[in-house]
């Protein structure tokens, strides 16, 4: 295999992304040995410190593992690899190669926000309660805005799995808002029928500020699993022989 000669900036990070991708795309398969340092160094015409810190990297990832002797083996990211990784993918611009992914993050997403919003009706702080409600009424002032309703919806959904007071949760919803979900574009009018439901967002944050678990799972629920609808591409406006279409 040959790569492309690092830029001058940030070479390491060139490395790690080059290698990164080959692994994940399958070029590498799982326990193949990737070339050595000095091989690596040389085809990216790197120094082998840069090297050694991509590889670095990629181990944190779980896409390598660093064998006794200095062999580099390739891991089943499937197996080995957590959300970090398609986090790392979405700040380059890639994606995982996955068809699903998209669907797959938002189902996961759905499952998180359903027990985040049980339990912050059940344990939640009152001070984190209070901030729920206040926002879900303000919510509804920024519609038919969906880019702004985007960002507040993001901003809810952040007090109510802090309100879970589950930190694996946190830590998932970091890294599942990262990035339009760390995974690809998901557009917020392909989520409208999520996004405009106003009336669903202040139930669920009553049933919220009531404590009941139950009615907050029901309504996160019905939130998070409302379609998500492809964005339509726009038809061209049909033109006249001898007019141009209108600006």
């Amino acid at each position: 295999m040959t790569f492309d000669p690092a830029p001058r900036v940030s070479v390491s990070d060139h490395v790690f992304g080059r290698l990164r991708d080959a692994i994940v795309s399958g070029r590498y398969a799982p326990d193949e040995t990737l070339p050595g340092e000095r091989e690596l160094a040389g085809a990216f015409a790197v120094n082998r410190h840069a090297v050694r810190e991509a590889l670095r990297r990629l181990q944190q990832l779980g896409l390598v593992r660093v064998s006794q002797g200095g062999a580099t083996r390739v891991l089943d990211w499937r197996v080995h690899a957590g959300l970090d990784l398609a986090l790392s993918l979405a700040r380059s611009g890639d994606v995982l190669p996955v068809e699903t992914l998209v669907r797959d993050m938002l189902e996961m997403r759905a499952c998180v926000g359903i027990d985040a919003a049980r339990l912050c009706a059940e344990r939640g702080d009152a001070a984190v309660i209070a901030a729920v409600v206040r926002a879900a009424e303000e919510y509804g002032d920024l519609a038919p805005d969906l880019d702004l309703m985007n960002e507040a919806n993001i901003a809810i959904w952040r007090l109510i799995v802090r309100g879970s007071g589950n930190t694996a949760y946190q830590l998932a919803f970091n890294s599942l808002v990262a990035g339009t979900f760390a995974v690809g574009d998901v557009p917020p009018d392909a989520r409208a029928a999520e996004l405009l439901d106003v009336a669903g967002h202040r139930r669920l944050a009553a049933s919220i500020a009531s404590g009941q678990g139950a009615a907050a799972a029901r309504h996160a629920r019905e939130l998070l699993t409302a379609p998500v609808t492809p964005t339509p591409t726009p038809t061209p406006t049909p033109t006249t022989p001898g007019r141009e279409a209108p600006a």
